[in-house]
Protein backbone atom coordinates (compact mmCIF):
# COMPACT_ATOMS: atom_id res chain seq x y z
CA UNK A 1 0.00 0.00 0.00
CA UNK A 2 1.45 3.59 -1.04
CA UNK A 3 0.07 6.50 0.70
CA UNK A 4 1.44 10.02 0.27
CA UNK A 5 0.85 12.12 2.54
CA UNK A 6 3.00 14.52 4.47
CA UNK A 7 2.26 13.57 7.81
CA UNK A 8 3.36 9.80 7.03
CA UNK A 9 6.30 8.51 9.06
CA UNK A 10 8.22 6.88 7.39
CA UNK A 11 10.27 3.28 8.44
CA UNK A 12 13.25 3.24 10.45
CA UNK A 13 12.73 7.72 11.01
CA UNK A 14 13.66 8.97 14.50
CA UNK A 15 10.91 10.79 15.54
CA UNK A 16 10.54 14.09 17.97
CA UNK A 17 7.16 15.33 17.92
CA UNK A 18 8.21 18.28 19.68
CA UNK A 19 9.79 19.14 15.92
CA UNK A 20 6.29 18.28 14.10
CA UNK A 21 3.45 20.66 13.16
CA UNK A 22 0.61 20.44 15.64
CA UNK A 23 -1.10 23.58 14.86
CA UNK A 24 -0.86 24.29 10.44
CA UNK A 25 -3.97 23.73 8.67
CA UNK A 26 -2.46 22.73 5.07
CA UNK A 27 -3.91 24.67 2.05
CA UNK A 28 -6.59 25.73 3.78
CA UNK A 29 -7.00 29.11 6.00
CA UNK A 30 -10.29 28.68 7.43
CA UNK A 31 -12.75 25.99 8.71
CA UNK A 32 -15.69 27.42 5.68
CA UNK A 33 -12.77 26.61 3.31
CA UNK A 34 -12.41 23.41 4.44
CA UNK A 35 -15.95 22.25 5.15
CA UNK A 36 -17.20 21.21 1.84
CA UNK A 37 -13.85 19.14 1.25
CA UNK A 38 -14.90 17.12 4.62
CA UNK A 39 -18.28 16.35 3.21
CA UNK A 40 -16.86 15.09 -0.38
CA UNK A 41 -14.74 12.60 2.02
CA UNK A 42 -18.19 10.98 3.76
CA UNK A 43 -20.01 10.76 0.27
CA UNK A 44 -16.58 9.43 -0.61
CA UNK A 45 -16.45 6.85 2.16
CA UNK A 46 -20.04 6.08 2.12
CA UNK A 47 -19.63 4.64 -1.36
CA UNK A 48 -15.95 3.14 -0.97
CA UNK A 49 -17.28 1.49 2.48
CA UNK A 50 -20.16 -0.53 0.57
CA UNK A 51 -17.81 -1.77 -2.21
CA UNK A 52 -15.24 -2.74 0.80
CA UNK A 53 -18.21 -4.75 2.78
CA UNK A 54 -19.95 -6.51 -0.28
CA UNK A 55 -16.35 -7.71 -1.29
CA UNK A 56 -15.39 -8.92 2.03
CA UNK A 57 -11.47 -9.33 1.08
CA UNK A 58 -9.61 -7.00 3.27
CA UNK A 59 -10.34 -5.56 6.77
CA UNK A 60 -9.29 -2.32 7.65
CA UNK A 61 -8.47 -1.15 10.83
CA UNK A 62 -7.75 2.50 12.31
CA UNK A 63 -5.77 3.01 15.01
CA UNK A 64 -6.24 6.65 17.19
CA UNK A 65 -4.14 7.67 19.83
CA UNK A 66 -3.00 11.10 21.47
CA UNK A 67 -2.74 12.67 24.37
CA UNK A 68 -5.89 13.44 26.54
CA UNK A 69 -8.48 15.69 24.44
CA UNK A 70 -6.58 15.17 21.31
CA UNK A 71 -9.89 14.20 19.72
CA UNK A 72 -10.48 10.63 19.19
CA UNK A 73 -13.82 10.65 19.67
CA UNK A 74 -14.68 13.95 18.03
CA UNK A 75 -12.99 11.85 14.69
CA UNK A 76 -15.00 9.18 14.88
CA UNK A 77 -18.23 11.45 15.05
CA UNK A 78 -17.16 13.88 11.89
CA UNK A 79 -15.53 11.51 9.67
CA UNK A 80 -17.61 8.52 10.22
CA UNK A 81 -21.22 9.92 10.61
CA UNK A 82 -21.83 8.69 7.38
CA UNK A 83 -21.13 5.60 7.15
CA UNK A 84 -23.17 2.22 7.32
CA UNK A 85 -23.06 1.41 10.63
CA UNK A 86 -23.23 -2.41 9.83
CA UNK A 87 -19.57 -2.14 8.21
CA UNK A 88 -18.11 -0.16 11.56
CA UNK A 89 -17.08 -1.49 15.11
CA UNK A 90 -15.18 1.08 17.11
CA UNK A 91 -13.76 -0.34 20.42
CA UNK A 92 -12.28 1.69 23.33
CA UNK A 93 -9.46 0.35 24.76
CA UNK A 94 -9.10 1.28 28.98
CA UNK A 95 -7.87 -0.07 32.03
CA UNK A 96 -7.48 -3.42 31.02
CA UNK A 97 -10.08 -5.84 33.10
CA UNK A 98 -8.94 -8.23 35.72
CA UNK A 99 -9.64 -11.05 32.72
CA UNK A 100 -7.73 -9.48 30.47
CA UNK A 101 -4.83 -8.56 32.44
CA UNK A 102 -4.32 -12.02 33.31
CA UNK A 103 -4.21 -12.54 29.70
CA UNK A 104 -0.91 -11.26 27.28
CA UNK A 105 -1.43 -7.79 26.77
CA UNK A 106 -2.33 -8.10 23.14
CA UNK A 107 -5.04 -10.31 23.53
CA UNK A 108 -7.73 -7.98 24.04
CA UNK A 109 -6.49 -6.19 20.87
CA UNK A 110 -6.40 -9.09 18.72
CA UNK A 111 -10.05 -9.76 20.08
CA UNK A 112 -11.74 -6.88 18.51
CA UNK A 113 -9.64 -6.95 15.26
CA UNK A 114 -12.01 -6.31 11.94
CA UNK A 115 -13.42 -9.00 9.99
CA UNK A 116 -12.44 -9.00 6.11
CA UNK A 117 -15.13 -6.74 5.27
CA UNK A 118 -15.42 -4.66 8.16
CA UNK A 119 -14.01 -1.59 9.61
CA UNK A 120 -12.86 -1.44 12.61
CA UNK A 121 -11.60 1.57 14.74
CA UNK A 122 -9.66 1.50 17.75
CA UNK A 123 -9.53 4.33 20.28
CA UNK A 124 -6.74 4.13 22.32
CA UNK A 125 -5.12 0.70 21.09
CA UNK A 126 -2.61 -2.18 22.09
CA UNK A 127 0.00 0.99 22.39
CA UNK A 128 -1.72 1.80 25.77
CA UNK A 129 -0.02 -1.05 26.96
CA UNK A 130 3.18 0.99 26.46
CA UNK A 131 2.76 4.16 27.18
CA UNK A 132 1.48 4.33 30.68
CA UNK A 133 3.28 1.52 32.61
CA UNK A 134 6.44 2.68 30.96
CA UNK A 135 5.47 6.61 31.89
CA UNK A 136 4.64 5.52 35.74
CA UNK A 137 7.81 3.30 35.47
CA UNK A 138 5.18 -0.08 36.25
CA UNK A 139 6.96 -1.83 33.98
CA UNK A 140 11.25 -1.58 32.44
CA UNK A 141 12.48 0.12 29.54
CA UNK A 142 13.54 -3.67 28.33
CA UNK A 143 9.93 -4.61 28.67
CA UNK A 144 8.84 -1.66 26.61
CA UNK A 145 10.80 -2.55 24.13
CA UNK A 146 9.49 -6.13 23.58
CA UNK A 147 6.30 -5.16 23.63
CA UNK A 148 6.96 -2.91 20.98
CA UNK A 149 8.69 -5.92 19.15
CA UNK A 150 5.56 -7.73 19.52
CA UNK A 151 3.37 -5.11 18.41
CA UNK A 152 5.25 -5.24 15.41
CA UNK A 153 5.34 -9.05 14.88
CA UNK A 154 1.55 -8.55 15.42
CA UNK A 155 0.54 -5.99 13.08
CA UNK A 156 2.51 -7.69 10.15
CA UNK A 157 0.97 -11.00 10.90
CA UNK A 158 -2.66 -9.16 10.54
CA UNK A 159 -1.54 -7.40 7.53
CA UNK A 160 -0.29 -10.66 6.13
CA UNK A 161 -3.98 -12.16 6.57
CA UNK A 162 -5.26 -9.03 4.61
CA UNK A 163 -5.60 -6.57 7.24
CA UNK A 164 -5.26 -2.96 6.16
CA UNK A 165 -4.03 -1.04 9.31
CA UNK A 166 -3.45 2.80 9.03
CA UNK A 167 -2.38 4.50 12.81
CA UNK A 168 -3.26 8.16 13.41
CA UNK A 169 -1.44 10.12 16.34
CA UNK A 170 -3.71 13.15 17.15
CA UNK A 171 -0.85 16.16 17.80
CA UNK A 172 -1.87 18.94 19.81
CA UNK A 173 0.58 21.13 22.21
CA UNK A 174 0.10 21.25 25.47
CA UNK A 175 -1.10 25.06 25.25
CA UNK A 176 -4.21 23.67 22.76
CA UNK A 177 -4.93 20.62 25.76
CA UNK A 178 -4.44 23.31 28.40
CA UNK A 179 -7.67 25.79 26.41
CA UNK A 180 -9.35 22.30 25.49
CA UNK A 181 -9.89 21.19 29.23
CA UNK A 182 -10.31 24.97 30.13
CA UNK A 183 -13.62 25.37 28.02
CA UNK A 184 -14.48 21.55 29.40
CA UNK A 185 -14.53 23.21 33.11
CA UNK A 186 -16.04 26.21 32.14
CA UNK A 187 -19.08 24.43 30.51
CA UNK A 188 -21.35 22.42 32.55
CA UNK A 189 -22.81 20.36 29.95
CA UNK A 190 -19.20 18.85 29.41
CA UNK A 191 -18.55 18.09 33.04
CA UNK A 192 -18.97 14.73 32.53
CA UNK A 193 -15.97 14.41 29.58
CA UNK A 194 -13.78 15.16 32.70
CA UNK A 195 -11.79 13.25 35.53
CA UNK A 196 -9.37 13.78 37.76
CA UNK A 197 -7.24 11.95 35.34
CA UNK A 198 -7.18 13.88 32.99
CA UNK A 199 -5.42 16.64 35.29
CA UNK A 200 -3.22 14.03 37.37
CA UNK A 201 -1.62 12.50 33.76
CA UNK A 202 -0.70 16.22 32.64
CA UNK A 203 2.25 16.15 35.03
CA UNK A 204 3.66 13.69 32.54
CA UNK A 205 3.22 15.10 29.35
CA UNK A 206 6.81 15.01 28.63
CA UNK A 207 7.21 11.64 29.35
CA UNK A 208 4.49 10.53 27.39
CA UNK A 209 6.27 12.54 24.53
CA UNK A 210 9.18 10.59 24.77
CA UNK A 211 7.38 7.31 25.05
CA UNK A 212 4.84 8.07 21.70
CA UNK A 213 8.67 8.71 19.75
CA UNK A 214 9.81 5.95 20.61
CA UNK A 215 6.38 3.98 19.69
CA UNK A 216 6.61 6.26 16.35
CA UNK A 217 10.01 5.40 15.67
CA UNK A 218 10.06 1.97 16.19
CA UNK A 219 6.46 0.77 14.83
CA UNK A 220 6.02 2.54 11.49
CA UNK A 221 5.86 0.23 8.66
CA UNK A 222 4.97 -0.16 4.90
CA UNK A 223 2.31 -2.30 6.49
CA UNK A 224 0.92 -0.16 9.25
CA UNK A 225 2.17 3.21 8.76
CA UNK A 226 2.30 6.01 11.40
CA UNK A 227 0.89 9.45 10.14
CA UNK A 228 1.13 12.26 12.81
CA UNK A 229 -1.46 14.70 12.07
CA UNK A 230 -2.08 18.63 13.39
CA UNK A 231 -5.19 18.79 15.46
CA UNK A 232 -4.76 22.06 16.96
CA UNK A 233 -7.29 23.03 15.01
CA UNK A 234 -10.25 19.73 14.73
CA UNK A 235 -11.63 20.51 11.50
CA UNK A 236 -8.31 20.30 9.61
CA UNK A 237 -7.56 17.51 12.16
CA UNK A 238 -10.61 15.71 10.44
CA UNK A 239 -10.02 16.66 7.17
CA UNK A 240 -5.87 15.28 6.85
CA UNK A 241 -7.34 11.91 8.62
CA UNK A 242 -10.05 11.58 6.04
CA UNK A 243 -8.33 12.16 2.99
CA UNK A 244 -5.77 9.48 4.00
CA UNK A 245 -8.12 6.77 4.24
CA UNK A 246 -10.20 7.70 0.91
CA UNK A 247 -6.92 7.01 -0.78
CA UNK A 248 -6.16 4.48 0.92
CA UNK A 249 -9.47 2.49 0.03
CA UNK A 250 -9.77 3.44 -3.27
CA UNK A 251 -6.12 2.29 -3.40
CA UNK A 252 -7.33 -1.25 -2.76
CA UNK A 253 -9.71 -1.09 -6.14
CA UNK A 254 -12.05 -3.40 -5.03
CA UNK A 255 -15.05 -4.59 -6.90
CA UNK A 256 -18.53 -5.90 -5.74
CA UNK A 257 -18.49 -9.31 -6.04
CA UNK A 258 -19.88 -11.06 -8.92
CA UNK A 259 -24.00 -12.13 -8.13
CA UNK A 260 -24.52 -15.79 -7.41
CA UNK A 261 -27.23 -15.72 -9.60
CA UNK A 262 -29.00 -14.22 -12.87
CA UNK A 263 -32.01 -12.27 -11.63
CA UNK A 264 -32.89 -11.34 -15.25
CA UNK A 265 -35.58 -14.19 -15.03
CA UNK A 266 -37.33 -13.29 -11.89
CA UNK A 267 -40.92 -11.76 -12.62
CA UNK A 268 -42.50 -10.33 -9.30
Amino acid sequence: MKLKSPYLIKPHSTVRITRLPAGETGPFKTEEAAAPVLVKHRDQLNTLQEVFYASQQKALLIVLQGMDTAGKDGTIRHIFSGINPQGCDVTAFKVPTPLEARHDFLWRAHNAVPPKGMIGIFNRSQYEDVLSPRVHKLISGKTARQRLADINGFEEMLSDNGVVILKFFLHISHEEQTQRLKSRIDTPDKHWKLSESDFHEREFWTGYEEAYNDILSATSHKHAPWFVIPSNYKWYRNVAISQIIVDAMQGLKLKYPSPTFDPSHIKL
